[in-house]
C-alpha cells in the first residue's frame, strides 16, 4: 500500500503540467464524493491594506534594482 507521504514525495518530481492534471484529477475526485469546498476566508480590510503595502514595497525595490 502506498502512503500519503510516498504520493507527495512523488508529486514533488512532476512537471508543472503533470501537477496541475493532478489537481485537477482530485477536484473531480472530491466533487463526484461530495467532498465540500472550505469555506471563504475572510481578511479585514487592514490586513488586505497591509498586504498591498508590502507588495508595492517589494515591487519598488525589485525596480530599484534593475
Amino acid at each position: 500500500m502506498v502512503t500519503l507521504a510516498d504520493i507527495e514525495a512523488a508529486a514533488v518530481s512532476l512537471s508543472p503540467a503533470e501537477k496541475q492534471e493532478l489537481m485537477l484529477f482530485l477536484a473531480s475526485r472530491l466533487r463526484a464524493e461530495g467532498a465540500m469546498p472550505p469555506e471563504p476566508r475572510v481578511f479585514s480590510a487592514d490586513e488586505m491594506s497591509r498586504w498591498i503595502e508590502e507588495d508595492e514595497a517589494d515591487l519598488r525595490r525589485v525596480r530599484e534594482q534593475q
